[in-house]
């Protein structure tokens, strides 16, 4: 059952690009926590709430947001695609949180992550992926798509795909393909140098699980970490998957503060 967050109107952030995206903001202690949702997916999700109530608990910010054409951020879906994406992470950061922020991507949110970090390096703490899908576009559609497929989508300039999780369809655009074909991480070193940790599911039919150690070996960060869930899907929400995710989320902020506590006790 939604949290009562979830059913209450969101605040609104009028981006410089014009669009506007809905979002929830908890404040608290930093380094705050930002969750970025995936594909046709929306903020209202299970593991944002429980991420939401999680923060709470521990009085440390939280913000989670509808990316543009989904959830109640303006914008149609079908227009969207990875760069206007990573803008709104963009924005979102810039306008609405302070201090280092920890990026919490949710498959098609972990390259998103990626991304935003590229942009603002100085104020993306650390990186916590969940099945974590960079250069899906090009890696797990355009490339094993049938021929018929590709045509189709570069004549017609969209293809309908069923979706797993709900009756609509997923709209492939022309836009989305290419966008993402300019966007590509996983083909050169990543320069990204904060702590990153990521947990796949074995079983993820949607993202295969050498995706993440692929992920890994691109990133320039040595402070990198990968959990592989023999039993996980792609959606790593049960409430076993959940419970790991804030023991890893607990573990990269032990880590994060140990740099300064030594500091301080000049060991």
């Amino acid at each position: 059952m939604p949290s009562d967050s979830a059913r209450a109107a969101p605040s609104i952030l009028q981006a410089p690009n014009g669009a506007t995206l809905a979002y929830h903001c908890s404040p608290g202690t930093g380094p705050g926590v930002i969750f970025i949702h995936g594909f046709m997916s929306d903020m209202d999700g299970g593991k944002a709430l429980w991420l939401e109530d999680w923060c709470q608990a521990r009085g440390r910010s939280f913000l989670r947001f509808d990316q543009t054409g989904h959830g109640r951020s303006s914008g149609r879906f079908e227009e969207g695609g990875i760069a206007q994406w990573a803008e709104d992470v963009v924005a979102i950061l810039d306008a609405l949180t302070e201090g280092p922020q920890i990026l919490v991507g949710s498959s098609m949110g972990g390259w998103l992550m990626l991304l935003a970090t590229l942009a603002r390096p100085d104020r993306v703490a650390g990186l916590v992926g969940i099945s974590a899908a960079p250069d899906f576009t090009e890696d797990l559609m355009w490339d094993v798509a049938p021929a018929a497929w590709r045509a189709t989508l570069m004549t017609d300039g969209w293809v309908e795909e069923p979706s797993e999780y709900g009756p609509a369809p997923y709209v492939i655009t022309r836009t989305l393909i290419e966008e993402g074909r300019s966007r590509l991480v996983l083909r050169s070193p990543l320069s990204i140098t904060c702590p990153v940790r990521l947990i796949q599911g074995l079983q993820d039919t949607a993202v295969p699980w050498r995706t993440a150690l692929r992920l890994q070996d691109r990133l320039t960060a040595t402070d990198v970490a990968v959990t592989l869930v023999k039993d996980g899907d792609h959606r790593l929400s049960r409430p076993s998957d959940l419970d790991r995710l804030g023991r890893v989320l607990d573990g990269l902020i032990e880590d994060l503060a140990r740099p300064k506590e030594e500091t301080e006790d000049g060991t």
